[in-house]
């Protein structure tokens, strides 16, 4: 018996090193393209990936992505224009599926989101900035109508590991998305409206939001606005919610043969 599996033993191993060398030939055959890809926003208003939180003033935000085709590391950092933090968000992402149709999304994150709290400091209430701490995952599959205009579902819940509420969030939109349409030989138009619903521990509501993006040919600098409206909801905030921002985008694609 313990020859015949010191056999079969055998054999996988050798299996599994032929699969190898041939992966690696192909590998060596097909260039490995690795992307940093990345948009600067100066916003009069900033808001969140969920489009009911927003900062209420004017903001950076910095939203990055490096990784290959299939993993991603995607940072996105938000400070007020006054200097100070407002969000810190570090996605892991992988695609689990990606062809020219369907492509379906899996990633996760720690998140901080910073905040001024009255604090007892040496017997003295003062001002103290501090950071919330959040673990969040999501689950997106997108299907490809045509070559400008998709259709996805948007999966999102977060925890929150702090000793007060919010605890959990739960967020489920319905999104199309419509990129790169033509307005004149230069000019590019994208808008992606999305139906959503959230749920913040034991409150709820359901809103539409979109996001419109004015773009030049070959120009970096582009326009976006973004709006948020409740249709019904028991969360206490804002009914509706806009910005004006100017985007900066950057793209650099790096080739290992």
């Amino acid at each position: 018996m313990k020859k015949y599996f010191l056999q079969i033993f055998l054999v996988g191993l050798v299996l599994l090193a032929n699969n190898q060398a041939q992966a690696q030939k192909e590998t060596e055959k097909t260039p490995i393209i690795k992307h940093f890809d990345g948009t600067i926003t100066a916003t009069t208003n900033g808001i969140s990936i969920i489009p009911f939180f927003s900062l209420g003033r004017p903001a950076f935000l910095f939203d990055m992505s490096l990784g290959g085709d299939r993993f991603s590391f995607d940072p996105m950092m938000r400070f007020g224009m006054n200097g100070k933090p407002w969000s810190f968000v570090f996605w892991w992402r992988y695609k689990i599926v990606n062809n020219p149709k369907f492509s379906l999304r899996v990633g996760a994150h720690p998140a901080f989101l910073f905040q001024e709290r009255e604090l007892i400091v040496d017997g003295q209430p003062k001002n103290v900035l501090v950071a919330n701490r959040y673990l969040t995952w999501e689950l997106a599959p997108t299907y490809k109508i045509s070559p400008r205009s998709s259709l996805g579902i948007y999966f999102l819940n977060g925890n929150g590991i702090n000793p007060y509420p919010p605890d959990h969030t739960y967020f489920l939109g319905v999104t199309w998305a419509l990129s790169n349409f033509p307005l004149s030989k230069t000019l590019r138009f994208a808008m992606t409206p999305q139906m959503y619903y959230l749920k913040v521990d034991k409150n709820d509501g359901l809103y539409v939001t979109s996001t419109f993006t004015l773009t030049k040919t070959d120009f970096p600098i582009g326009l976006q606005s973004t709006f948020n409206q409740k249709i019904k909801s028991t969360i206490e905030g804002d009914d509706f919610v806009w910005n004006l921002s100017l985007i900066y985008n950057f793209a650099n694609d790096y080739r290992k043969q």
